[in-house]
């Protein structure tokens, strides 16, 4: 149990650095004064962020009340790491595309923790925090869910407000139908094979558990 209260005590920090994190990123886009900034919550890594931060503050409590934690709380953990990293690599292959077609893009610290160094920690604490039930393999197709939902939903709100958070989102901006759904597709397969390690880490993680020692 000390080990799990350790882990607990970390839970709560990543929550805090996550919820500061976002708070300056909001600030930082309304001082931008562009419609980028005035649509923050729009961002899906905003939105999983926000989920990490509740997520993680449940699990802070979980982990020092509990030998280990219930299923649904490892799968609802599961889910929302698998949208957190993906949008860190997804931001990351933007601003590297970006830096190709020599567009300049503004990186404040709050975008590193929040795409780069929070899914790093919090993908290496999903291998060796002690208590982690299994995952069963459904989370990968369900994992899909969130991210359809939120591009449904941005497709259709974009035109209304004349801005997608995403470049390939944005009709404007890709040179048809096929760039889209070859485009989106990869998004969609990238979710699916962070999903996919996550579950598969849980599964190797129970079974070290389960092996008989000599």
């Amino acid at each position: 149990m000390r080990a799990r209260a350790v882990f607990g005590a970390l839970r709560l920090a990543a929550a805090s650095v996550c919820a500061v994190a976002l708070v300056h990123r909001l600030f930082w886009g309304l001082s931008s004064q562009t419609i980028a900034g005035e649509n923050f919550f729009a961002y899906l890594t905003v939105q999983s962020n926000c989920a990490l931060v509740v997520v993680l503050l449940v699990g802070a409590v979980l982990a020092v009340t509990r030998a280990t934690d219930p299923r649904w709380f490892s799968v609802a953990l599961a889910l929302v790491l698998t949208w957190t990293i993906t949008a860190g690599l997804a931001f990351a292959l933007i601003v590297w595309q970006a830096g190709l077609r020599g567009i300049r893009v503004d990186v404040p610290w709050s975008d590193l923790v929040l795409h780069f160094y929070l899914p790093v920690c919090t993908a290496v604490a999903w291998i060796l925090t002690p208590g982690h039930r299994a995952v069963p393999w459904w989370v990968v197709p369900s994992a899909l869910a969130f991210p359809l939902a939120w591009g449904g939903v941005t497709l259709w709100r974009g035109p209304a407000v004349g801005w997608y958070p995403y470049y390939f989102l944005d009709p404007r901006q890709v040179s048809g139908p096929p760039e889209f759904f070859l485009t989106s597709g990869v998004a969609l397969a990238i979710f699916a094979l962070v999903a996919t390690v996550i579950v598969f880490g849980s599964r190797v993680q129970r079974h070290r558990r389960e092996r008989p020692t000599a």
